[in-house]
Formats: structure tokens, C-alpha cells, sequence
């Protein structure tokens, strides 16, 4: 018998509110290679995912480039509703219009319209010229930048000299498809078009393709029966709720994220009532919550899915304001204990720094992770950077900030219809990541390491292990954390990759 360390039930039954930080693996035997290891998983009962990541339907974090950047990696993403209800199914649909795993700006203008200057094309190679100058209309043309700077007479109208019948594919083809005709017929761009209605929805050029060979290799992409990308989209807890979730299905979304901070409430409940009659096709995921009392009440109503955390986000302040709250090591491992018995899949909401963290999430029990902050400075996240103190930044805001509040986002807190507003979040700022196509693949391979050193070579085998109490654990002193990280050095640069 191994008395080396504690098991998990041992660990946190005694009274203890433990975060990630908190507690530290001891290592296992290995007897399998890094590459072995099998990150596949469930988001609900019935989506797999290939990566268990997700990204967090927070403004500031999931519109149409994360969600394409998402499920191209094997993961998904959630798209926020602090938004209108004709928002929020467009980026649905953008999402699942695409095959290709990022999203370019396209500049529209009409064919009576003229090009004054170079910078109306951005950093595109070229503008789309439509009946009504927008992308909701039939695409008539296209002006190449090239085509633009060779004429001597600038005012022209665009009709004078657009190409009539530039050289386009339809948006059902994969990336592999589109890099192969872009490097056969050696063009510069070529614009992707929906079949239904000839509506442009892509554009890829020959910089991409060499952007795409410099990033790690793509996984299995998370598709659906239709062979489309799999999307979710978050929706709250109000009678008003309902008619955005008939736009949603309508847009096509794969699983529904109830969203609350609190989701032991009979409106929450009430809620998946009227999805499971209404849509029972729809996997549902209930939430927020962090005790067994709280699970037990949202399995009756039969979700699909549990959304676990309070207050543990980085620009969350619940358990500062409100005093509830746990720490998310202990809510993870408390709630997943019970959900896994009733075979619903739990995701892990809020506190990831680093892959460590997500190692431990899923090693107590969670089968996915979803990801604020660590998405949020990335290419594909909403907003523009900009410059502070010397540092790239994208700005990242809490939900419950007051700031997101007045958009709408108060009904998430049960705040909408009372007078004064409390804030349970804050607005800050993030640094520049890059592209999650370059470092979601890279945290990933971390995670797999971490599953080898516990001689975990699956997310069942490492839930195994947790449940038979062969996966022992420890507490860590404020000084072990200290020496668990970089110490002692006057200086440093921390890369991972």
C-alpha cells in the first residue's frame, strides 16, 4: 500500500478551501512516451472535443476568430451574449461558415464607390465590391491592391476597372485544400465563398499559408455531424433569453452554456426546463457552481455538462465581495466526484495561469478547461492592443465589472432588476500571447508531459487513478510554492517555448 502522500478524498475532506497552488502531484511510473498520451475528452455527454480546452464566453475573449481558432485545435469556444440577439447568432454563424482555422478582415465597398487612398485597403490585397457595399450582398468584383496603385486616375469609380470574375472557392473547403490551389496556381489570394449564396465569408492569401507552416501542426479539428465547426454560445437565465436561444439553434450552435454566477437558483433551473422540452437535442451545460448540493439539484434537471468555479477568475471578486465562494482545486475534485457517478462531464472554470493548472484540473476530476485571461491576449481574442509601460497589451475585463455591466451582463449576477449595482469584477489588461494556433499546441504538449511524470496516459486513466487513490497528493507550504517556482535569480526571461 502507498502511505507516501494523501488521496484526493483524504486530502479534501478536512475542512480546507485549496486552490491549484495549493497542492502539488506526486510523481508515478512511467511506462509510456509523451506522444502516448491522449488528451481526447468529453465537453457533455454528447460532444468529444480533442483538446479540453475551452474558451470563456466573456466579451473580451470569445467572438469569431476564437471560436474558429478554438474548434481548428480540437477545443471549442463559447460565444459571449453580453451582446444583441442579432450579434450574437451573426457570430455563430461567421464561426460555422468557416473551414479554415482564422478569420481575415474583409473590406467591402459598391461599384459606384471610389478608392481615395491605399489605406481603405488595410492590410488586405484587396477590396470585394457588392451590389450594396456590404458583406450581406452579392459579391460583383474584387479591386486587387496591385490594380489600384497602376491607375492614373484614382477618383475612378470601382466599376470602371474591378475584375468581374475574380477566381474564388467555395467555404466547404479545408485548409489543405485552399493552400493546395493557392500553391498549384501560384495566386496571391484567393476569397472563399458561402455555396448557398455566394456570400464571402474568408479570404486566404499566400502570407497565410507561410504564417500556417511556421505553427505547430493542427489536431483533429472539433467538427460536428455536419462537418462544420462545433460552436457554443452562452445565454442567461430571463424570459428574454428564450427568443435569443430560438436564433441560436437557428445559427446553428452545438451546446448551450447557461450562464450564471450562482447556478443553484430556480431560474437557472426553470431555464433548463424549457431548453431540455423545447430543444431536446441541444446538450445543455448547467452552472456556476462549486458544491455537491449545488450539482445534485442541476443533474435532476438532466444537463449535460457542469461549469465549475467562483470567484477563483483573475478579474473575478466574488468571494472578495460576496464572501461565497471556493477554491477551485477543492470545487473541481468536490463536484466532479459527484457528477462523475451520473456520467456528466464537468469543465473547470476560471484560475489557469500556466499548464500546470491545467494538469491538476483535469487530474481532479474535470474533463475540460475553460480559459479567460489565458486567451484573452491572444490574436483571435476581441479588441485591438495597445501599448502600456513598454508592454503589448489587450485589455481583459470581468464579467461582473462595471464596465461590462452596463452592456448587459448584470442579469449573469441576478443584478439586472435591482437598483444599486455591485460589481464582482474588474477591468485590466492582458499581454500580447500571439496566435492561439501557436501557443494552445504548446501548452497542450506540456499537459501530456505532466500526464507522463503522474503515469496518467489519458484523462480516464488519470480519473482512475484519482478515484482508486492511487494519485496521491500533498499540500504545499508558502515556501515550498516559492521554491516550486523561479527563485534566487536576479533576473530572468520565463519562456516556454
Amino acid at each position: 500500500m502507498n502511505d507516501d502522500g494523501f488521496s484526493a478524498e483524504k486530502l479534501f475532506n478536512q475542512g480546507y478551501s485549496y486552490t491549484y497552488d495549493d497542492v502539488i502531484f506526486l510523481p508515478g511510473f512511467i511506462d509510456f512516451p509523451t506522444d502516448a498520451v491522449n488528451l481526447s475528452t468529453k465537453l457533455s455527454r454528447n460532444i468529444s472535443l480533442s483538446i479540453p480546452c475551452v474558451a470563456s464566453p466573456m466579451d473580451t475573449v470569445t467572438e469569431t476568430s476564437m471560436a474558429i481558432g478554438m474548434a481548428a485545435l480540437g477545443g471549442i469556444g463559447i460565444v459571449h451574449y453580453n451582446n444583441t440577439i442579432s450579434q450574437q447568432a451573426s457570430i455563430v454563424r461567421a464561426a460555422k461558415s468557416h473551414l479554415i482555422p482564422f478569420s481575415s478582415d474583409l473590406i467591402f465597398a459598391s461599384p459606384s464607390d471610389s478608392i481615395h487612398s491605399a489605406d481603405e485597403f488595410g492590410n488586405s490585397p484587396c477590396i470585394f465590391v457588392t451590389e450594396s457595399g456590404t458583406k450581406e450582398s452579392k459579391v460583383l468584383g474584387v479591386v486587387c491592391k496591385s490594380t489600384w496603385k497602376g491607375l492614373s486616375d484614382k477618383e475612378a469609380r470601382i466599376s470602371d476597372y474591378m475584375n468581374v470574375s475574380p477566381v474564388t472557392l467555395p467555404s466547404s473547403y479545408n485548409f489543405e485544400d485552399v493552400a493546395g490551389y493557392i500553391a498549384s496556381k501560384k495566386l496571391d489570394f484567393v476569397p472563399l465563398v458561402n455555396d448557398k449564396d455566394g456570400e464571402v465569408v474568408n479570404l486566404v492569401t499566400a502570407t497565410d499559408l507561410e504564417r500556417m507552416n511556421s505553427l505547430p501542426k493542427l489536431g483533429l479539428p472539433s467538427l460536428g455531424t455536419d462537418g462544420k465547426f462545433l460552436v457554443g454560445a452562452a445565454i442567461g437565465t430571463r424570459d428574454s433569453d428564450k427568443e435569443r436561444l430560438e436564433h441560436l439553434v437557428k445559427a446553428g450552435i452545438n451546446a448551450l452554456v447557461i450562464d450564471s454566477s450562482q447556478g443553484n437558483s430556480e431560474y437557472q433551473i426553470n431555464m433548463i426546463k424549457y431548453v431540455k422540452h423545447t430543444y431536446p437535442h441541444l446538450d445543455v451545460i448547467g452552472g456556476n457552481i462549486v458544491t455537491k448540493y449545488q450539482a445534485e439539484n442541476l443533474i435532476k434537471q438532466d444537463v449535460d455538462g457542469l461549469r465549475v468555479g467562483m470567484g477563483s477568475g483573475s478579474i473575478c471578486t466574488t468571494q472578495e465581495v460576496c464572501a461565497v465562494g471556493r477554491g477551485q482545486a477543492t470545487a473541481v475534485y468536490k463536484v466532479s466526484s459527484i457528477a462523475e457517478q451520473h456520467g456528466v462531464p464537468v469543465i473547470a472554470d476560471g484560475g489557469i495561469s500556466n499548464s500546470g493548472h491545467i494538469v491538476k484540473a483535469l487530474s481532479l476530476g474535470a474533463s475540460t478547461v475553460m480559459m479567460g485571461s489565458f486567451l484573452a491576449g491572444s490574436n483571435e481574442a476581441p479588441g485591438t492592443y495597445e501599448n502600456k509601460n513598454g508592454l503589448r497589451v489587450k485589455k481583459y475585463r470581468g464579467m461582473g465589472s462595471l464596465e461590462a455591466m452596463t452592456k448587459g451582463s448584470d442579469a449573469r449576477y441576478l443584478g439586472d432588476t435591482a437598483k444599486l449595482k455591485i460589481a464582482q469584477g474588474v477591468v485590466g489588461s492582458v499581454a500580447d500571447k500571439g496566435s492561439v494556433l501557436k501557443f494552445v499546441p504548446y501548452t497542450m504538449q506540456a499537459v501530456k508531459q505532466g500526464f507522463q511524470d503522474l503515469g496518467a496516459s489519458s484523462l480516464q486513466s488519470a480519473h482512475h487513478l484519482l478515484r482508486s487513490g492511487a494519485l496521491r497528493l500533498e499540500v504545499r507550504t508558502g515556501a515550498a510554492q516559492v521554491e516550486g517556482g523561479v527563485h534566487g535569480l536576479v533576473g530572468y526571461e520565463k519562456k516556454y517555448f
